[in-house]
């Protein structure tokens, strides 16, 4: 006769199972460069360009500096990372097609050695794209979505006003690949203007998202007088900001910045940390700030081949990110740009990372999927499937281990109506039984 095993067995032996599916990505989280214990390896970068620009501690945390001291050319590259005579070659050509520019701090976490190196083929331009003649260079149709200034509308309650064009890194997987140029340039204040009468003008707009370009790159004046005057109009209910600055020039968040900020809440900075890499000591630094700030700071992922198209990177990039106080909010499938082609990857990809996650991690640590529809049609949400089936009156479902469930499918009533025939009945039995 089988013996019953008692609860405290059962949950013993599913604690068990449990822990045997985190091991797959125990032993692949050991394999991924993780930046808060690569400090040492940054350093040296560091100091090499501190050498070379002569420079000190002082002066490589003031951003503006970083700034003034932009690498875009490739023999000042070459002193902190091993190019060869083709390398080189290879660069200046691509020059002339394709800006390239990188912070002294994000070219401090490149690996000099490894061209395949994250950071590397994130911050610097590779020859696939000269061979790359597919996609646009205005997917999302940004130029027939542009009502007035530098706005972007694609929704019914939410904007964009695009501010400058300059960032602190030339990303080259970036969707306004179009707009950066030879020269860094702000728009101008009367094009702000025309966009904040736009947005004053229509009182169905209740959540303004200010970007670029990087909206960090403004300084703080300018900067404030924008959100000033946005926050000034009564139907604006929510202000959000793009900046990659927080993964390369996290110098940018100081406290004049974080004071500024705080006075116009509720503030919402939304970011693009693509791999455990770019989370060091001062990006760690900097979100901190921000977030005893009191404001929230959401991680908007890029789906890149060669960089993050890979479950356990994502699910280590995630918990690595609450670590900091980030919370991740989009998985954003890559757009179509020209240029762009060798960082495509399946939507199979995107898929599978969601599929892994789910179950594998708490929620905080699964943002959306999504695909950007072509001509600035909106954010799709792209989801595993879940739903198996669906029947009169129950669903059939499966859960993230795959195992198939039968869920009875209540219908919908008026729920005014039920509290009253509840009443009715129980006064109907108390009558009876009187």
């Amino acid at each position: 006769m089988t013996e019953k095993l008692s609860s405290r067995q059962l949950s013993l032996q599913r604690a068990a199972e449990l822990s045997g599916k985190a091991n797959e990505y125990l032993e692949a989280k050991k394999r991924i460069p993780r930046g808060m214990e690569m400090q040492d390896q940054f350093d040296n970068s560091k100091e090499r360009l501190l050498e070379h620009f002569q420079a000190n501690e002082d002066d490589w945390n003031d951003w503006k500096w970083q700034l003034d001291h932009i690498i875009s050319d490739v023999e000042t590259l070459s002193k902190v990372i091993n190019l060869s005579e083709q390398d080189k070659k290879d660069l200046t050509l691509l020059t002339r097609k394709y800006r390239w520019a990188a912070s002294p701090y994000y070219t401090s976490l490149m690996d000099p050695n490894d061209i395949y190196d994250p950071i590397r083929l994130m911050g610097l331009p590779a020859m696939a794209e000269l061979a790359d003649e597919s996609g646009e260079m205005d997917p999302m149709g940004e130029e027939f979505t542009n009502p007035a200034g530098c706005i972007t509308r694609r929704y019914p309650d939410r904007l964009i006003i695009n501010v400058t064009n300059q960032c602190a890194n030339y990303c080259r997987f970036c969707q306004r690949r179009r707009n950066i140029g030879q020269v860094d340039h702000h728009k101008p204040k009367w094009m702000l203007e025309k966009s904040i009468e736009y947005i004053r003008d229509n009182p169905e707009i209740r959540d303004v998202l200010i970007t670029g370009g990087d909206s960090f790159m403004l300084d703080d004046h300018m900067l404030e007088w924008l959100i000033c005057s946005v926050r000034a109009i009564p139907h604006v209910e929510v202000i959000r900001l793009g900046t990659r600055s927080l993964v390369t020039l996290p110098q940018r968040i100081t406290p004049a910045l974080c004071d500024i900020l705080k006075k116009y809440h509720p503030i919402y900075v939304n970011t693009h940390f693509n791999h455990p890499k770019e989370i060091t000591r001062d990006a760690k630094r900097a979100a901190e700030m921000l977030a005893n700030s009191g404001i929230s700071i959401g991680n908007q992922m890029v789906l890149l081949n060669g960089i993050n198209n890979d479950k356990f990177i994502v699910q280590n990039l995630n918990h690595e990110l609450l670590k900091i106080r980030v919370r991740p909010y989009y998985i954003f499938h890559p757009k179509q740009v020209q240029g762009t082609g060798h960082f495509l990857c399946s939507v199979d990809d995107g898929i599978e990372i969601m599929e892994h996650l789910r179950g594998r991690t708490s929620g905080m640590a699964i943002p959306t999927y999504i695909i950007n529809a072509p001509g600035g049609a909106g954010k799709t949400p792209i989801l595993p499937t879940y739903l198996v089936s669906r029947g009169h009156d129950t669903i059939s479902f499966r859960t993230w281990e795959g195992k198939m469930f039968r869920y009875r499918n209540t219908p919908t009533k008026d729920i005014r109506t039920l509290i009253q025939q509840a009443r009715e009945s129980v006064h109907r039995t108390e009558e009876a039984e009187a």
